[in-house]
């Protein structure tokens, strides 16, 4: 078997090192990283307070760790020259006005979308893994659909908003259920049947383009692969490799289902907006929603059900011994939810939260 090539997108915010605040810098990061050498890897973001990195795809687990690590010391580096901090973190712990981005585009988003995008100050973790076809990519979308949840509650990293705990253990997903084309979606049946939906989709004008599709997976419209966009940005480099090794299981496994004449679960789109929300609010620190019977049981042997499930795709792509051992480092010390709601605890200030995920 030839191993599918994995690429991950993350999205960090720029804080002030002392206080821990956004600044909207985003503008003078890239400049400085355009300064030292055209670099792809490095975008800018819906708001100024935001950078993107990417990285290259790859074909093995340890390539992909370098890369996150590669992409995290460039942006880092660019942002220390501007005076600010990379921060890992999906949401502000600290509360924010944040600032448009320069762009046309941005700007008819912020005229149609009002509060919806003053207040999309959110950092997420979107993994590529490569594909032959459309009708490959449309047969993965139709077979991941009950596993997504629980990469939510395995990358939560957004307990705060506005300077308060908000109750979940990733707020970044709940509140971007705002834009009208996010979050869960139902069986497509093939390509054919997901092109008119798209088409349907920017036929009803209330979203700019096909960019807008907001949707927990999608095929990219500029890469040749199935685009997962559940997670949080992770507060550990690690802790994004775990979640891109499972997705491209997850993804190989629903291409071997596909090959074999398995039909998707039939799970209604509904109950799959429950099983998010349960992963948001609970995150690894509760029960999540257990397919295929949709009951409650805890999110340790849901997620290790998850594992049971991709196990042939790990062991072919010589995965399985990292998930492992990845997989238990994080039940071990908690997910980046759980480290902000430590350091609040220790520490009494929100702006030590942002400081700590700072640190390299």
């Amino acid at each position: 078997m030839t191993v599918r090539t994995v690429g991950v997108e993350e999205e960090f915010l720029l804080v002030d090192p002392a206080t821990g605040r956004p600044r909207a810098v985003g503008q003078a990061v890239l400049a400085v990283s355009a300064a030292d050498g055209p670099d792809d890897d490095l975008t800018a973001e819906l708001h100024r307070e935001q950078v993107e990195t990417g990285t290259k795809p790859c074909h093995t687990l340890h390539e992909l760790g370098a890369e996150l690590r590669s992409t995290r010391a460039t942006a880092a580096g660019a942002a220390a020259d501007v005076g600010v901090a990379l921060a890992p973190l999906a949401t502000s712990p600290l509360a924010v006005e944040p600032t448009l981005s320069p762009s046309g585009r941005y700007e008819e988003m912020a005229r149609r979308f009002g509060r919806t995008v003053s207040e999309e100050l959110t950092c997420g973790c979107h993994v590529h893994v490569a594909i032959d076809s459309a009708e490959e990519g449309v047969a993965v979308l139709d077979r991941i659909r009950p596993w997504l949840a629980p990469l939510i509650a395995l990358s939560a990293n957004s307990p705060f908003w506005l300077g308060e705990d908000s109750g979940y253990a990733s707020f970044r997903s709940q509140v971007w259920q705002r834009w009208p084309s996010a979050g869960p979606y139902g069986a497509f049946g093939s390509a054919g049947a997901y092109r008119t939906f798209v088409d349907s989709v920017l036929g009803t004008a209330t979203v700019l383009d096909e960019g807008m599709l907001y949707l927990d997976a999608r095929l990219s419209r500029q890469h040749p692969t199935v685009e997962v966009r559940v997670a949080d940005v992770c507060r550990e480099p690690d802790d994004a490799v775990l979640i891109a090794a499972l997705t491209r299981a997850l993804v190989q496994t629903a291409v071997d289902g596909w090959q074999a004449g398995d039909e998707p679960d039939p799970v209604r789109t509904e109950v799959l907006r429950l099983a998010a929300w349960q992963a948001g609010r609970s995150g690894m620190d509760g029960d999540l929603l257990d397919p295929p019977g949709w009951r409650p049981a805890p999110a340790t042997d849901v997620v290790r059900r998850l594992v049971e499930h991709v196990r042939p795709a790990l062991e072919e792509a010589g995965d399985l011994d990292t998930v492992h051992d990845l997989l238990a480092t994080v039940l071990a010390r908690g997910t980046g939810a759980r480290r902000q709601r430590e350091v609040r605890e220790r520490t009494g200030t929100l702006a030590a939260v942002v400081r700590d995920a700072t640190r390299p």
